[in-house]
Formats: C-alpha cells, structure tokens, sequence
C-alpha cells in the first residue's frame, strides 16, 4: 500500500523546469535529519493555462528523481480534481487531491442524513478528547446542520474515490479530500463529523485540507490572528487523532496546509505544535516557483530582466482578467502597485527585490507579488521565448528556488538552523 510520509510537501512547478532545484532542497533537509516526502502537484486549470497534460509531471518527476539518484519515495498530485477532471489524472498520478468545495451546502437525501445522525448519536450532546482538556459541543441541532451542509459532499468524494480506485486498484494511490476553498472555516466539531462521514464511506484518507481562519492568499503571508489559528489548529490536530481511533481511519492521517507557501506568521505555531503532539503535515505550495523564475530572471539582466519587467506590465493591463480565478485568495491593493513607466525604469536588484518575499526589505511589495503569481498566464502565451530564457539563466533560477523552499520554507516550518 503507498503510505505518505510523516512530513511532505506539495512542491508546484507551472512550467516543469525546477524540478531538480526543489528535490536539492528536499535532499538537504534530509541531510539535517528531516524526513520529506517531495509531491509535485498541478491542476487543470494550470494544465489548461500552459497548454500540458498531467503527464507532464509525471515525466518531471521520474527524472529529477533518476538524476539525482532519489531512492525514497516521491509522488504526483492530481491537484484540486473533481469528476469532471479526474480522468485524465488517472493514469499519471498516485496522490489525488478530491475537491469537494462545489459540493458543500448541497443536501444530501433525508435518510442519509438520518441514517447519518443515527451512527452518530453517541456524539451528540458533548464530545471529550480522552487525554486532553479539549470539550466539544454537540447538540443535535448543530449535529444536523453539519450533515446537511457536508455529507453530499462526502457522499461525492466517495464517487471521486471510487471512479479512481476502478482504475488504479485499492492501496495504489494516495488520497487527500480538500474543502479550503470555500467562503467560511470549518470549525473542529465540523471536521470531527466530516471525518466520520469520510470514514462512513470507506475512504482511506491520507491528509485532510480544512479552510482555516484568517487570509491564506496565494504567496504571501498569513493574515489573520495568530492566536486565534493555533487554537484551531491544536483542536483540530487532536480531533483528526481522536477521530482515527473512534472511526478506523488510517493511523497516518495528517493535515494538508493549502496556499502553504509564504505563511511565515505561523509557521512557528505549526512547527511547535506537530512537534509537540508528534504529529505529521503537509505543506502544499505551488505558483511560488514561477515566482522565483521571474525573479530569477530579473537577477539575470538583459534580456531575462526585460521580460520580467513585460510580464509585470502587461499583468497591469490584463489585471482584471488575470485575478478573476484567484478572487478567493488574493487581496491586492492596486494603489499600492507601482506603475509600468516606474517599473520600466527599475534595475535588477529593484525588481527582484519587490517581489521576493522578504518583509524587512523596504522594497518588497506583496501587492506586486500576488499581481505577478496569477500572472503565468503570459510567460505561456510566450513558451517559446519564456523556456529559451529559464535554460540559458538555469543557474541563477535555480538557486532562487531553492533558497525559496529550503531557506525560506524548510527552515522556518521545521526550526532548522
């Protein structure tokens, strides 16, 4: 059976040239005593952007992996599918996001929600997590909200599953269910019910990705209160261990960070406490990558700092195109966005400077940066010229990348000097 490793991560890489840059990274924190399972993830809409196929990926990866002489094991996540889109997934991937989103607040039948509440009534009322200080309440009332706001969705990702394990054969893939991207968090008497429902239908989940509290934005930082995420996530981290043992789910069942990428803020609060309670995560990233590509081209000069500065400016133009499929997980202040005449003008180091992700740089603009991590769309209108310049600016891109996810991502999560 293929079994996730304790930590993971989901490393995204839109146009499949940084795969051997993001595995150093990975080798690295091994060679510090951190075990990382390394999964390389990219959705439809990202396949449909670029114009690749999932298999794509899976060519990725086998050979970065081959390269490097990676013997441990590795996976390809058919990121954030649904029935529409599992499909042509099936054959490449051994890790599948299910995205039940859609399905949330859609009813399911009145005698499955009934036989639901039954398998349920020793729940309700109050819940004590044995071992801990953790009390949840459960009147019916709320109990029956839960079920009529998720169990349709569980009843799909049930489908999903099925429809992949057809193909695939039980115990040869990896599952995750994901509900982030929705409008509200789920509290941890949701989740324990969800599980439940997850359970009910037999699948074996691997990681669970819940929405949380606060702003998760595409790269950058956490917004929100801190204070008030540890809470959640300790509560839940306890209700995923509990609910293993109550419903039979597999023992290695984990959270999954969504837009993991960039959160610094509370990295420390997730750290401290997976440490503390011993327990597995998965950190999900993705568009940081070509991020680091532009910004890696723009270290370069010439001709590499002239299309990152095109990228930008035509991003400018093309603004509300670009961020109408991120509206859920961008906030960008467009009076804070420098104009193309400004831009034009910038050296390498100002344009690099603007859009890495370094807070005490007086330069830095998360603004610009949420602008330009939607803005892939134009390097693939620009394929071509776009892949000419990551080969001949290789060695410069690279080491972005890879200070990106060691430094800023491995280092921070993991406390590592």
């Amino acid at each position: 059976m293929k079994t996730l490793g304790k930590y993971s991560i989901g490393m995204g890489d839109r146009f499949g040239h940084q795969g051997s840059a993001q595995l150093k990274a990975i080798i690295d924190a091994e060679l510090k005593g951190i075990d990382i399972t390394p999964v390389w993830n990219k959705s439809n809409r990202e396949h449909s952007i670029i114009g690749t196929v999932p298999g794509d990926v899976r060519i990725e990866a086998d050979n970065v992996t081959r390269k490097a002489g990676f013997s441990k094991p590795y996976f390809v996540d058919a990121d954030h599918i649904n029935l529409d889109t599992v499909s042509k997934f099936i054959e490449s991937s051994d890790f599948f996001t299910i995205d039940v989103a859609s399905y949330i607040g859609k009813a399911a039948g009145m005698a499955e929600i009934e036989e639901f509440l039954t398998s349920v009534a020793k729940y309700t009322g109050k819940i004590s997590i044995p071992g801990t200080s953790l009390k949840l309440s459960t009147p019916k009332s709320l109990v029956k909200k839960v079920a009529e706001k998720y169990l349709f969705a569980a009843i799909k990702a049930w489908e999903i599953y099925r429809k992949i394990e057809k193909i695939k054969g039980n115990g040869n893939f990896i599952t995750e269910v994901s509900m982030d991207e929705v409008a509200h968090p789920q509290t941890p008497v949701e989740l324990f019910f969800i599980l439940k429902m997850l359970a009910s239908e037999n699948i074996p989940l691997q990681t669970i990705a819940p929405k949380f509290s606060g702003r998760f934005n595409k790269g950058v930082d956490y917004a929100g209160d801190v204070e008030k995420f540890e809470a959640e996530f300790e509560a839940d981290l306890l209700v995923i261990d509990y609910a293993i043992h109550e419903f039979g789910l597999p023992g290695n069942l984990k959270m999954s960070i969504h837009s993991g990428s960039d959160k610094f803020a509370i990295y420390p609060v997730i750290g401290s406490l997976i440490r503390k309670y011993d327990k597995g995560i998965h950190l999900k990233t993705a568009g940081t990558t070509w991020l680091e590509e532009v910004i890696g081209l723009a270290e370069s000069g010439g001709e590499g700092l002239a299309f990152a500065k095109e990228i930008y400016i035509k991003s400018l133009d093309k603004i509300d195109e670009l961020t109408a499929p991120y509206s859920d997980v961008i906030d960008i202040n467009v009076s804070s966005l420098p104009s193309g005449t400004i831009v034009a003008k910038w050296n390498s180091d100002e344009f690099a400077e603007s859009l890495r992700h370094d807070p005490a740089n007086g330069r830095y603009n998360s603004n610009m940066r949420q602008l330009v991590h939607v803005a892939y769309k134009l390097a693939a209108n620009k394929k071509d010229e776009f892949y000419r310049l990551l080969d001949a600016n290789e060695k410069i891109i690279s080491r972005c990348v890879y200070e990106n996810i060691y430094n800023r991502h491995i280092c921070r999560l993991f406390d590592l000097d």
